[in-house]
């Protein structure tokens, strides 16, 4: 019982914490072009490594319901109308959690190395299955996607990865160099 009202909070307080992150648009760290790298999905990778698929798929719901209304409510430019559709903006990221802690579990020997192949593994599946949900809806072009995908999908990847990382090893008082838990 203690277990799963543990995971209950944990869903609340990181589904919570992706909301903060769009409301105050802290979730989206400025790129070049005008673009932004996303670090919304960073709380589902969290909750994936730290509680299973099934509560990150609930942070997922949370963050991809969260991106529709926004979306629809206070859209911030003009292709936020298309994460309107619940096939872009919730579906994809229903998947973001148990992509990254299957790629978590592969590898949970090595905690480093897992935390940050499952984190990365997260924010792959997080642009991919958005973006390939552009192209399959026909909203912008596979060579435009392409581009996206290399320039902020793989700094999206490492700032994910490394945002992860410290906050898991953090909360699991994993050694990181020198410092360990509060200490990092």
């Amino acid at each position: 019982m203690q277990q799963r009202t543990n995971k209950i909070a944990l869903t609340g307080i990181l589904g919570a914490i992706a909301i903060l992150l769009g409301l105050t648009r802290w979730g989206f760290i400025p790129w070049f072009g005008g673009v932004s790298l996303t670090i919304m999905h960073v709380p589902v990778i969290i909750g994936a490594i730290l509680a299973g698929p099934l509560v990150s798929a609930g942070i997922g719901l949370i963050f991809g319901l969260f991106s529709m209304f926004q979306a629809a409510i206070a859209p911030a430019g003009p292709t936020d109308v298309w994460f309107t559709n619940p096939l872009l903006s919730v579906v994809p990221r229903l998947f973001i959690g148990p992509i990254a802690w299957l790629a978590y579990s592969a590898l949970k020997n090595h905690q480093i190395p897992a935390i940050l192949f499952g984190a990365a593994a997260g924010s792959i599946a997080n642009t991919v299955l958005v973006l390939g949900t552009l192209g399959l809806m026909g909203y912008l072009p596979w060579t435009v996607l392409g581009s996206i995908a290399l320039i902020n999908g793989v700094p999206e990847i490492i700032v994910s990865a490394l945002i992860s990382l410290f906050v898991i090893a953090a909360i699991r008082q994993i050694r990181l160099g020198k410092k360990q838990g509060a200490d990092l």
